[in-house]
């Protein structure tokens, strides 16, 4: 699916905004599989059928996501959250 030095980049990407730390948060709960906590790796991952399609759907299967996507998402949603 992503690789970790993927989520890294998003990591090094987010570090450097503030702003989007909670929205981060809110979001990765949010997104996380029903249920997370009583199955191993007890991390709220989201369901990977769900993320294979998502990336899918935006990136076609031959090309790999971009860590400055995962921000404009973080702040489409907050923009999103902030009109509501």
């Amino acid at each position: 699916m992503t690789s970790p030095s993927f989520w890294f980049s998003v990591g090094l990407a987010l570090v450097c905004r503030p702003g989007l730390w909670g929205t981060a948060w809110s979001q990765v709960f949010r997104l996380a599989a029903p249920g997370w906590w009583r199955r191993s790796p007890f991390l709220p991952l989201p369901d990977p059928g769900y993320l294979r399609f998502r990336l899918e759907t935006q990136y076609g299967s031959n090309q790999a996501p971009d860590p400055a996507d995962v921000v404009t998402y973080l702040q489409w949603c907050r923009s999103y959250g902030q009109l509501t």
